[in-house]
């Protein structure tokens, strides 16, 4: 059997320095970025701001899609707009970017982290239900903790490498105690549960377009928003709370300056025309890895039976953390850049003394995953 380093040059045929994921960039985005130069629109008013927002609305069915500067302010207004306050308490996955915790802290609150399934390596039912069982208790209407008598607001799975958590389980936990659910959805655009995109199970969720994502805005993300009154207000606090007039500044709330340049969702827009070429060619490479790897050491992360994922970031299980720090030296030799998963939260300094459950299979993954190369490949028609 090939060595994973020779499947993977097999696949991307590079002489040169084989990247974890890049965007793919061509005369269409620079004839869209060309007019919205060209147009003056350059800041947060714009036509192509409306266009990549309408084209975001139609393709995931939410009612409303707010653009924003990036993911991590999309993350910020969920909260806020979710009505997550100054020492609430917020449940997420200990396994996760570091947007996903700094976002709740942004909010005044704090994280619970919980584990993570080994369905799609998101936020696990089982771990939330039983934090939940041992923790907390309903004081009204309001789930708190038993401990420190906080609130515990709300509960942010997220979308890991694109897989979708179990989302029908993890919203009757929401529903039995009270919790309102935000999906990080930032590194699932094209991802299905059950038939129906992630980020539209939750009043608010929250796009990425991160230059390494599935389609990019270079820095950029978005509000999905479960109904136009919803829309309104997300709109109205990502640009100031600032009421229409033709010359008066009048802000009528707290709010924020997080709206996306008409420049990048011009970007946007290009981007988004090659988004079910770029799915059609993640699911190929997912294939490919997983056909390449089988009776292997390696176990390929697969997307979860209900869901239908974009395959985002491909990646590997290896047998422990000797193999996997071999399997990144191997690669890291020829040019081949693959990453191992993020720190757990709770193992850097500003969360390591976060509430947390049990965490036994986040600490397992976290010495044995592996991120490999996942840039779509497409014909020179796309460029």
């Amino acid at each position: 059997m090939k060595s994973l380093v020779d499947s993977i040059q097999q696949l991307y045929q590079r002489k040169s320095m084989i990247p974890l994921h890049e965007p793919s960039m061509g005369a269409l985005e620079i004839a869209t970025v060309t007019s919205a130069i060209e147009s003056t629109f350059v800041s947060s008013f714009g036509e192509y701001i409306d266009q990549f927002e309408n084209k975001i609305e139609h393709y995931t069915h939410c009612k409303k899609a707010i653009s924003t500067v990036n993911g991590t302010s999309a993350l910020h207004a969920c909260l806020y707009l979710s009505g997550v306050k100054l020492g609430d308490l917020v449940m997420t996955q200990a396994l996760t970017f570091v947007a996903t915790c700094n976002a709740i802290h942004l909010a005044g609150a704090e994280p619970i982290l919980l584990d993570v399934s080994k369905e799609g390596l998101g936020l696990s039912a089982i771990s939330m239900a039983s934090y939940l069982e041992e923790n907390a208790y309903m004081d009204g209407e309001i789930c708190k903790h038993k401990k420190t008598h906080q609130c515990i607001r709300a509960v942010m799975p997220m979308h890991t490498f694109g897989h979708p958590v179990d989302l029908d389980s993890i919203k009757l936990l929401c529903d039995k105690w009270h919790v309102n659910l935000i999906e990080d959805a930032a590194e699932s655009l094209g991802s299905f549960y059950k038939g129906k995109h992630t980020g539209t199970y939750s009043q608010f969720s929250a796009l990425s377009f991160n230059g390494n994502k599935i389609i990019t805005t270079g820095g950029g993300g978005m509000i999905l928003c479960d109904s136009d009154k919803n829309g309104e207000l997300a709109k109205h606090i990502t640009t100031t709370a600032k009421q229409s007039h033709p010359y008066e500044f009048y802000h009528d709330q707290l709010g924020f300056n997080y709206r996306m340049p008409n420049l990048n969702a011009a970007l946007g827009c290009a981007q988004f025309e090659k988004l079910d070429n770029y799915l059609i060619s993640k699911r190929q490479i997912a294939n490919y890895y997983e056909n390449e790897l089988k009776g292997s050491d390696y176990q390929f992360v697969k997307e979860p039976e209900y869901a239908k994922s974009n395959y985002w970031l491909n990646a590997v299980i290896c047998e422990n953390l000797n193999a996997r720090n071999s399997l990144i030296e191997q690669c890291t030799a020829e040019n081949i850049m693959v990453r191992p998963v993020w720190q757990p939260m709770h193992h850097l300094p500003m969360y390591e003394n976060a509430l947390k459950g049990d965490l036994s299979y986040t600490e397992w993954l976290a010495e044995r995953v592996v991120n490999l190369p996942s840039t779509p490949i497409l014909g020179s028609e796309y460029a």
